[in-house]
C-alpha cells in the first residue's frame, strides 16, 4: 500500500500566533516559558491537523522559531565566537542574537548573514565556519519535539537538514578552504549521535534534506553523500533513513543518490519533471521507497488530480505501490495555511485555490486513489475537473486589451536611447548632488499607529480624508527628519503601502487578495503574496498622488518608488496557465505606465526595485540564459521610455552578483543600490574584477537587525567600498527599506550614516 507523506507545514499559526509571541519575547513582554507554550500549542495543532487529514508520515523538527538552518547551527554548536556562547546548550538569546544581532550590556554584535532559500522568498541564516571549527551536540530540539508528539500518540518522522547541504550552504571565515573538505568528518559524528538517539527513541523514519543536489554539483560534493550516509546508516538502528530533495531535478547526482544505503529517496516531480526521465533511464532500486512530490508545495492553485494520478501510474511502472510515498513537492511552509478561511474571495476564484490544508487533502486523495482505485475518489476527481475547467474557460483570466498590447511589444527595442555616460552628465547638472550622495531605499518605519489607522480605514471607521490627512502628517515628518539628518535624496516613506508587492497588485487588474494568506519570509517577517490569476494592467496611476505630496514638502529630489516586474512576479502566487515570462512582460508594461506618469509630474529620480531578480535565477545553470534574457528585458521595458535627465535607480538584495553581473549592467539602471552589510564585503569583490560602469550604493548597515551601527563602523564600510569602487561612482545607503524597524533605531542609524559620509568626504577632500 502507498503511504501519504507531508514534508512540512506552515509554522506561523492561523492568526500569526508565532509572530506575536516571538516579537513579544524580543520586546520583553513575553517570557521564555510563554513563548515555549505558544510554540507547543502550534505544533500540537499542526500534528493533529495532518493526522486528521489522513497523512500517515507526519514530520517533526520542521517547526522553527526563525529558520531550520539556524536550528541546525544550534544543534551542531556552530556558534561564532563573537556571540560569547560557552554553554552546553544554545540558549534562546544566543539563538536570536545570531539571527538579529544584539546590542546590550556586554555584547554588541552584528547578525550572521541572511540569504534566500534557493529560489524562494524564504530566507535562512548562513552558517559560518572557521578553520578550527568544532561541532558538538548543543540542542535537544529534534528529540524534544519527537517526544512531544509521542505524548499525543503520534509517531512522527524527524526532519533534519542533511549535513552535506548544511556545509555547502555555509561560508568559511578566515580561510579559503571549502567547508565540505575541512569539516565533514567532525560534523558527521554529531549527526551520527542525533540519528542514533532518534532511532533509540523509536523513530521509524528519519528524513534528511539534501536540497543542494538539485543544483549543479561537483563529483567531490556528490562523493561526500556516500561518505555521510554510509556512516549514518551504521548508527540508524531500526530507523529507516530518507534522503529528500526538492525544487528541481537531481541531474548528475541521481545515480549516487539511489546507491546510498538508505531506505528512501525523495524527488520533486513538479519543478523537477526531469526526474521521471532520470528514473526511466537509470532505473530505481527495487528495495528503496520513493517519496513522490506530485502536489505543488510552492503555489496556491489546485492540483490537476487526474494528471497527478497519470504520473503516479507511470512511476508505478518503476516503483511498486508498497514502496511509494505520495506527497508534496516540498514543505508546505511556502504557502498559506487554509483557503477555506478566505470568505471574502468569490466562490469561483476560491474553487481554484489549495493552501496547505487543502494540499493535505489532495495528498490523501491521491494516496487513496493509488491504493483503492480512481473509483474510490470519483467525487473528488469530478469536483477537481470541474474547477479546472472553469479556470481554463473563465473570461476573468484574459484581457483582449492586454493581449493586443503584448502583441505590439517589441522587446528587442526595449531600453534607453542614450548611453549611461551621456545621461550621467545631464543628471549631475540637474540634481547637483555632493560626492557620496546619501539616500535610503524606500520605506520608513510603519509604527503601530500607522497599522492601526490602516485597519480602521479598511473597516470604514476612519474616513478617506481623515486617513489621508494622517498619512500626509507621517510623510511630512519623515521628510523633515531626512532633511534634518542631511539625506541628499529623500523618500516619502511609503506609509500608504501595506507591502511592496501587495500595494501595487491591489491597483492592477488580474490580481486578487487574501485576508489570511500569510507566509513566512524570515523570522517574524510574514508577507501576504497576492494571487496573480489573470492578465495584468494598470487602470490608473498608483503612486503619483503620494510622490507629489512628498515633493511638495522639500526642495530636495524625492524618489519615485516602484516595485519592478520581476519582483512583482516572484513575490506573487503566479498563474501557472501561461509562461512566467509572458506574465512578467504584462507587469512590465503596467509599471512602465507608472514610470511615465511620475516623470510627467516632475520626478527627477525614480527607483524600480528588483530585489527578487537573483531569486528567480533557475537552480541549474543551463536555464540561466533564458531566464535572464526575459527578466532583464522586462526591466528595460519598464524604464526604457524616460528622458536622459531622469535618473533610474534599482535596488537588489541577497544577490551573488558575480553569477550575472553582465546582465545587471544590461539592465542599464543609472544607480544600483545593493545589500552588502552582512556579507563582510564579499559582494564588493565582483566589482574589483569587473568594470560595472554605473553608480553603485553598497549598503552600509543591516536593517534586519535592531542594532544601531556606530559612526566609525559605517565610515569603514564606506572606505571598504572606496577600495574597490571610485568615489565618484559611490552612493551611501542602508541595505534595504526601513519598514520593519522602529524610529528609535532608524533615526540614530541614519544620523550615523550621514555623519560617516561627511567624515569620509572630509578625509578625501572631495567637493561637498
Amino acid at each position: 500500500m502507498a503511504l501519504s507523506i507531508n514534508l512540512g507545514f506552515p509554522r506561523i499559526g492561523r492568526d500569526r500566533e508565532l509572530k506575536r509571541a516571538t516579537e513579544g519575547y524580543w520586546a520583553g513582554k513575553v517570557s521564555a516559558d510563554e513563548l515555549a507554550s505558544v510554540c507547543a500549542q502550534l505544533r500540537r495543532e499542526q500534528w493533529e491537523e495532518q493526522r486528521n487529514a489522513g497523512i500517515e508520515l507526519i514530520p517533526s523538527n520542521s517547526f522553527s522559531l526563525y529558520d531550520q538552518i539556524l536550528d541546525t547551527t544550534a544543534m551542531v554548536g556552530a556558534v561564532p565566537e563573537r556571540y560569547r556562547w560557552h554553554s552546553d546548550q544554545v540558549d534562546l538569546d544566543t539563538y536570536f542574537a545570531m539571527a538579529r544581532g544584539a546590542q546590550r550590556e556586554g555584547l554588541d554584535v552584528h547578525a550572521m548573514e541572511m540569504t534566500k532559500w534557493f529560489d524562494t522568498n524564504y530566507h535562512f541564516i548562513v552558517p559560518e565556519f572557521v578553520p578550527d571549527q568544532e561541532f558538538r551536540l548543543a540542542s535537544t530540539k529534534p528529540f524534544d519535539e519527537f517526544a512531544e508528539a509521542r505524548e499525543l500518540e503520534i509517531t512522527t518522522r524527524p526532519v533534519l537538514i542533511g549535513p552535506v547541504s548544511y556545509l555547502i550552504l555555509g561560508k568559511p571565515r578566515e580561510t579559503d578552504s571549502e567547508p565540505l573538505e575541512t569539516h565533514l568528518d567532525s560534523l558527521i559524528e554529531v549527526y551520527a549521535e542525533v540519528i542514533g538517539r532518534l532511532g533509540a527513541m523509536g523513530a521509524e523514519w528519519i528524513q534528511l534534506d539534501e536540497p543542494c543536489f538539485v543544483e549543479d554539483r561537483s563529483a567531490k560534493e556528490i562523493a561526500a553523500l556516500e561518505q555521510v550516509y554510509g556512516r549514518l546508516a551504521e548508527v540508524a538502528g531500526n530507523a529507516r533513513l530518507i534522503v529528500q530533495t526538492y525544487f528541481d531535478h537531481v541531474g548528475e547526482a541521481y545515480s549516487a543518490l539511489t546507491r546510498l544505503p538508505v531506505a528512501g529517496i525523495g524527488l520533486d516531480f513538479v519543478r523537477g519533471q526531469e526526474n521521471v526521465a532520470l528514473m526511466r533511464e537509470h532505473g530505481f532500486p527495487s528495495e528503496k521507497h520513493l517519496v513522490a512530490g506530485v502536489v505543488d508545495g510552492r503555489n496556491v492553485w489546485i492540483n490537476d488530480l487526474s494528471a497527478s494520478l497519470d504520473l503516479l501510474d507511470d512511476l508505478q511502472t518503476m516503483v511498486s505501490a508498497d514502496r511509494l510515498m505520495v506527497g508534496a513537492s516540498c514543505s508546505l511552509l511556502h504557502v498559506p495555511i487554509e483557503a477555506a478561511r478566505e470568505t471574502e474571495l468569490d466562490q469561483e476564484l476560491k474553487s481554484w485555490l489549495a493552501f496547505a490544508s487543502e494540499k493535505l487533502a489532495e495528498i490523501a486523495t491521491l494516496t487513496r486513489a493509488v491504493n483503492d482505485g480512481r473509483a474510490a475518489v470519483a467525487d473528488a476527481l469530478a469536483a477537481n475537473r470541474a474547477a479546472l475547467e472553469t479556470r481554463q474557460t473563465s473570461d476573468r483570466t484574459r484581457s483582449h486589451r492586454v493581449r493586443e498590447r503584448m502583441d505590439a511589444l517589441d522587446v528587442g527595442a526595449a531600453g534607453r536611447d542614450t548611453h549611461f555616460e551621456q545621461r550621467r552628465e545631464v543628471q549631475r547638472e540637474r540634481l547637483r548632488l555632493p560626492a557620496l550622495p546619501t539616500t535610503v531605499i524606500g520605506s520608513f518605519p510603519q509604527h503601530p499607529k500607522v497599522r492601526v489607522q490602516r485597519r480602521k480605514f479598511l473597516r470604514d471607521e476612519v474616513s478617506r480624508p481623515d486617513y489621508e490627512a494622517f498619512l500626509e502628517d507621517e510623510v511630512r515628518r519623515a521628510i523633515e527628519l531626512q532633511e534634518e539628518m542631511g539625506i541628499d535624496v529623500p523618500v516619502h516613506g511609503e506609509f500608504e503601502r501595506n507591502d511592496m508587492v501587495e500595494y501595487f497588485g491591489e491597483r492592477m487588474e488580474g490580481y486578487a487578495f487574501t485576508r489570511f494568506g500569510w507566509v513566512q519570509s524570515f523570522g517574524s517577517r510574514y508577507v501576504k503574496p497576492p494571487l496573480l490569476f489573470g492578465d495584468v494592467h494598470r487602470p490608473e496611476p498608483m503612486t503619483v498622488r503620494w510622490w507629489e505630496f512628498g515633493q511638495s514638502c522639500t526642495d530636495r529630489p524625492i524618489k519615485g518608488m516602484l516595485t519592478g516586474p520581476v519582483t512583482m512576479l516572484q513575490w506573487s502566487f503566479v498563474r501557472d496557465d501561461q509562461p512566467r515570462s509572458e506574465t512578467c512582460f504584462q507587469l512590465a508594461l503596467a509599471i512602465a505606465d507608472e514610470v511615465q506618469d511620475l516623470e510627467a509630474v516632475g520626478a527627477k529620480v525614480i527607483q524600480v526595485d528588483e530585489p527578487a531578480l537573483r531569486e528567480g535565477l533557475p537552480l541549474r545553470s543551463d536555464g540561466w540564459e533564458e531566464y535572464l534574457r526575459w527578466a532583464v528585458t522586462a526591466f528595460r521595458v519598464t524604464t526604457g521610455g524616460v528622458r536622459p535627465e531622469t535618473q533610474i535607480h534599482t535596488h537588489m538584495c541577497y544577490s551573488e552578483f558575480n553569477d550575472f553581473i553582465e546582465h545587471i549592467a544590461y539592465m542599464d539602471a543609472d544607480v544600483l543600490l545593493i545589500e552588502n552589510a552582512r556579507s563582510d564585503e564579499e559582494l564588493l569583490e565582483v566589482f574589483r574584477d569587473v568594470d560595472y560602469g554605473r553608480d553603485i550604493g553598497p549598503g552600509v548597515y543591516d536593517i534586519h537587525s535592531p542594532r544601531v551601527p556606530p559612526v566609525d563602523e559605517l565610515a569603514e564600510m564606506i572606505r571598504a567600498s572606496m577600495r574597490v569602487l571610485p568615489i565618484d561612482r559611490l552612493w551611501v545607503n542602508p541595505d534595504c527599506g526601513l519598514k520593519t524597524r522602529k524610529y528609535d533605531e532608524v533615526v540614530p542609524a541614519l544620523e550615523n550614516m550621514v555623519a560617516a559620509a561627511d567624515i569620509v568626504r572630509a578625509e578625501t577632500g572631495v567637493p561637498v
